[in-house]
């Protein structure tokens, strides 16, 4: 394994950065630009943008702020939320993103993922997987993906979305657990070791940072190759440069 990347997550709704639990009750954190370029300057390895809404309300990306990020940030940022077609992506990369992350249109289309795999090359598209956890008599798979921002269940079982998608052509995994989503309890390390020991490609720990020894869990216990993070950076609570320095000090590799 490479450098573990430390990457801050905005959740952007109306032009402002956003925070909730368990994908509700969201509260305001900061100016979009204003929180990408403080996290560059603290040494966020990429961050990832995420127009949560647009899925829910049936739109495409804002690419305003895709623009405006782009004119002001340098370090890689990837963008989801609302990329239905190998064009929203192009657009995407010919206004500065780094990468495009798609999610509930890979599910409703899959064939998307390796049309834009051979059109943009693997490392530019990441395919994100929300899931959740259901009791064993559920009827549905213990762990269970859902998309539209974590409103619809879909059947599949996670792990085995997860290798198709390596399949298909994607380069990375963001993986969320939507029961953990804002609680600051720790990533769903079960949930992320499993993707993670089931796929060849990065698997970006996402859903639950609370502690920076949580962080450390994420890749010690779930394998992770990178951990997301949004509310501990988003209020101060923790730093990037603290957080590398912590994952530093435990033996991880990570890039100071």
């Amino acid at each position: 394994m490479g450098f573990v990347k430390v990457i801050p997550c905005l959740d952007v709704k109306e032009g402002r950065v956003v925070k909730g639990v368990k994908f509700e009750n969201l509260r305001d954190a900061r100016d979009i630009v204003e929180a990408a370029q403080a996290y560059e300057k603290d040494g966020a390895d990429e961050i990832v943008i995420l127009d949560i809404a647009a899925t829910v309300e049936n739109r495409g990306t804002r690419m305003e702020w895709v623009k405006k990020l782009a004119e002001s940030i340098s370090v890689p940022f990837a963008v989801g939320g609302g990329i239905r077609t190998t064009e929203d992506m192009k657009a995407l990369f010919d206004l500065g993103a780094a990468k495009a992350s798609i999610n509930t249109a890979a599910v409703r289309t899959p064939e998307l993922i390796s049309e834009a795999a051979k059109l943009f090359g693997k490392e530019k598209l990441v395919v994100a997987i929300d899931g959740k956890k259901n009791p064993e008599d559920s009827g549905s798979p213990r762990l269970e993906v859902v998309v539209s921002g974590g409103y619809d269940a879909t059947g599949l079982e996670l792990v085995e979305w997860a290798k198709k998608v390596e399949e298909l052509g994607a380069g990375e995994i963001l993986l969320t657990s939507k029961d953990a989503d804002g609680t600051k309890d720790g990533y769903d390390i079960e949930m992320t070791k499993a993707v993670a020991e089931a796929v060849s490609i990065p698997v970006t720990a996402s859903g639950g940072a609370g502690t920076l020894e949580h962080l450390y869990e994420g890749v010690a216990e779930g394998k992770a190759s990178a951990v997301l993070a949004a509310s501990i950076f988003h209020f101060g609570e923790i730093s990037v440069s603290e957080a590398k320095k912590f994952l530093a000090s435990r033996g991880v590799s990570v890039k100071l």
